[in-house]
């Protein structure tokens, strides 16, 4: 068995973002990295300059808004977009599947829902229904290596956000959505928490909030669950906050985790 390294992170840009990228990845150790809100067109996205880094790259995006993608070593995975399940809209900018020899892993940049009153919260719930069932389709097979990563837009305990008692009502907190995430991810084991049971862990610190996260103000809303099978192959958790403190950063961190496939 060799480690396999993979990472999901909201760089809320791609190209705002690429100086990260070419200061993270070249010492990150990363194998396969999924992105969420890329925010550019196809045409724009800087495959070029990641490829200089020695990552090939799968992508799909809107301009100035969400957008998937996969940085990846080596042989190309099989990559698609969208739920693929018959359904309209199909979030093709919001869904990606990647399948390896080794394993499948799902991207998901799950909608935010604006507010609990907005239909857009609803649609959210919606969304993450669809991503339970093809999460349950992935897992029937117990030997498979299955891994749901991405922007949940979910902080799924007390745990998870800074100052929980005042965000009830917070559609990324309300205990309907966290109920639903947890439906949702029903068997797996959420990776950064199993590795990483203590206070603090923290995946999103917003632009809004002075030195959020030198002040440890944040959510925990990134997430790697994974299925019993990959679960037992898991070696590692982290969150590498390192970057949120370099010169333009995005208002989240990578997610890394490590397998022995």
């Amino acid at each position: 068995m060799a480690r396999l390294r993979i990472a999901t992170f909201n760089v809320n840009s791609v190209r705002s973002r690429l100086p990260i990228l070419e200061r993270w990845l070249p010492g990150s150790g990363v194998d396969m990295l999924f992105l969420q809100e890329t925010k550019a067109v196809d045409q724009d996205f800087p495959a070029a300059a990641l490829a200089s880094l020695g990552y090939s790259s799968a992508f799909h995006g809107e301009k100035s808004y969400n957008g998937v993608a996969v940085l990846f070593k080596g042989e190309r995975p099989d990559v698609s977009f969208g739920f693929g399940d018959g359904e309209q809209p199909d979030f093709s900018t919001r869904v990606l599947l990647a399948r390896t020899p080794k394993l499948s892993v799902l991207n998901t940049y799950v909608p935010q829902g604006k507010e609990i009153t907005n239909p857009d919260y609803e649609s959210k719930k919606a969304f993450l229904d669809r991503v339970g069932a093809f999460c349950a389709r992935e897992c029937e097979n117990e030997h498979a290596l299955f891994a749901w990563v991405g922007d949940m837009n979910v902080a799924p305990t007390e745990m998870d956000v800074t100052h929980p008692e005042g965000k009830k009502n917070h559609v990324c907190f309300h205990i309907d959505i966290r109920e639903k995430f947890a439906e949702t991810a029903r068997g797996m084991t959420d990776l950064l928490r199993r590795f990483n049971p203590g206070e603090g862990v923290f995946t999103f610190f917003d632009y809004r909030v002075k030195d959020a996260e030198a002040r440890g103000i944040g959510w925990r809303i990134d997430h790697v669950m994974v299925n019993g099978a990959l679960a037992a192959r898991a070696s590692g958790c982290f969150a590498d906050r390192a970057t949120r403190g370099w010169d333009k950063p995005s208002d989240h961190v990578p997610v890394v985790a490590d397998f022995d496939i």
